[in-house]
């Protein structure tokens, strides 16, 4: 179990989906997950054991055309505003120039391959995910994008990310470090300086930012979802972690689940 009331900066604090009806996402997620939630005036808080592990939020409405359903991590910073303007130097763009929201200064930025991210600037009530690294809770944020030699120098800039990459066969994975930060769990499979992960992925595909959930059983959770009329993207599987899955809301909003193996 990892219970949090605060994050560094530089480090995933918080997830978010946007969906166009925020109801019925909390009431899928609440039943996938065992998740509490409850509205906050047009956006649901879920929660685990009271304590906050994500929201859901409606889409943009100001956005023509509307982006589609999905997750979005937010990044703990100092200041949205400083944040934003680090981005654009760097080569990124700002989607949404820093708003006063109801956890606190958030800019929603794009890293120069497209992939989105929030900056939040995190009021004192208001911490960021109180629970995550255990089943149920939010573990991991990974970029799967087709540069990721302009990513690794985005974000160091952005935010003092180093990398480390490691071959495991038929593919690689780049670790997101932040030198000196102790997170995660003792018993997790990466170092606890890792923040998030990269994958590359081939030609055109777009860059994005994706959000992994432990659970206790992937087949279980798989199963659940398409129950409740989301859909598996890709099958349950075993990975040198553990075992994993990429499932789909009923919205289509993307997120991947894990099993993960302790013997490892």
């Amino acid at each position: 179990m990892s219970e949090r009331d605060g994050y560094e900066p530089g480090v995933p604090c918080w997830v978010a989906t946007i969906q166009p009806d925020p109801e019925a996402a909390a009431a899928f997620y609440g039943e996938l997950f065992g998740w509490d939630y409850e509205d906050g005036g047009g956006f649901f808080v879920e929660r685990l054991r009271g304590r906050d592990v994500a929201a859901v939020a409606p889409l943009p409405p100001a956005v023509d055309p509307p982006p589609p359903p999905d997750w979005i991590t937010d990044i703990w910073v100092d200041s949205a505003d400083d944040a934003a303007a680090k981005a654009r130097s760097a080569g990124g763009s700002v989607l949404a120039e820093p708003f006063d929201g109801p956890a606190g200064r958030v800019a929603v930025i794009a890293d120069p391959a497209r992939a989105v991210f929030g900056a939040s600037e995190r009021r004192l009530h208001k911490k960021g995910a109180q629970l995550v690294n255990e089943p149920g809770a939010w573990s991991m944020s990974r970029l799967d994008t087709p540069d990721p030699d302009g990513a690794k120098a985005f974000y160091a800039t952005l935010f003092g990310w180093t990398t480390e990459t490691f071959d495991l066969g038929e593919t690689s994975i780049t670790m997101f470090r932040l030198p000196g930060y102790v997170g995660g769990e003792p018993e997790q499979p990466v170092s606890r300086e890792v923040v998030a992960t990269m994958s590359e992925v081939a030609g055109s595909a777009p860059a994005h930012w994706s959000v992994d959930f432990w659970v206790h059983d992937v087949d279980v959770a798989a199963a659940t979802a398409e129950r409740l009329k989301g859909t598996t993207v890709v099958a349950p599987s075993d990975t040198p972690i553990g075992r994993t899955a990429v499932l789909a809301d009923p919205a289509g909003a993307t997120f991947s689940v894990t099993q993960i193996n302790p013997a490892r």
